[in-house]
């Protein structure tokens, strides 16, 4: 595949590790299709105490802020495409992502968001937990913030056989936190290489 020079911000949050799991695999579709990728974990928001109540949450949390690094606004304002990660809190966004979400307003006022490409997936523990729901909401920021929406639509094979959805990348963890299976993470690497094409396209054009 040809380079692109586009430039990709993956953004997630993930407490057991199934959206981590999808970032990894959106950051290496986006790499494959010539990105250069930027791969960062929000912080929890939650006081010690709350994740003391489920095992390894606080170990898990320290690992991947180690390893991926927290994002910065400079992060998103560098990146020519956003994807965000998310688990399902109630139909919705975690409030860990949107915070950084919410921390954009800087850039959204100066316009230095307008017309760049962006993506949403997300992982619940139930097939109906969300997962639509959630990757829709996160829509309705990126129009405030003048992304360009990238949905997955029904260009892969594997999302015509029902996994993932037509919005964007998702899994289904169950009640033991079960990663995502060989053809979520197929959809969701697909998902990483489309919003790179579309990324350098719109770059292309500014």
């Amino acid at each position: 595949m040809p380079e692109t020079n586009a430039k990709i911000l993956v953004v997630f949050y993930s407490r057991d590790g199934s959206v981590e799991a999808l970032a990894k695999a959106v950051s290496e579709g986006a790499r494959e299709a010539g990105a250069e990728v930027r791969l960062r974990r929000v912080p929890d928001i939650v006081p010690t105490a709350v994740m003391a109540k489920v095992p390894g949450w606080e170990e898990r949390s320290k690992r991947m802020l180690s390893e991926y690094g927290v994002p910065t606004p400079d992060d998103a304002e560098w990146a020519d495409g956003i994807i965000f990660g998310t688990p399902t809190r109630f139909g919705n966004t975690s409030a860990e992502l949107k915070a950084f979400i919410d921390s954009l307003g800087g850039l959204w006022f100066q316009g230095k968001l307008n017309g760049k490409a962006a993506g949403a997936f997300t992982s619940t523990a139930g097939p109906h937990g969300g997962n639509e729901a959630t990757v829709v909401s996160l829509y309705i920021p990126m129009a405030h913030l003048g992304f360009i929406i990238v949905p997955n639509g029904y260009t892969h094979e594997k999302l015509v056989q029902g996994h993932g959805t037509p919005y964007g990348s998702s899994s289904i963890s169950g009640q033991n936190s079960a990663p995502p299976t060989k053809d979520e993470l197929e959809v969701a690497k697909h998902q990483g290489a489309r919003v790179t094409q579309v990324a350098a396209a719109l770059k292309a054009a500014r």
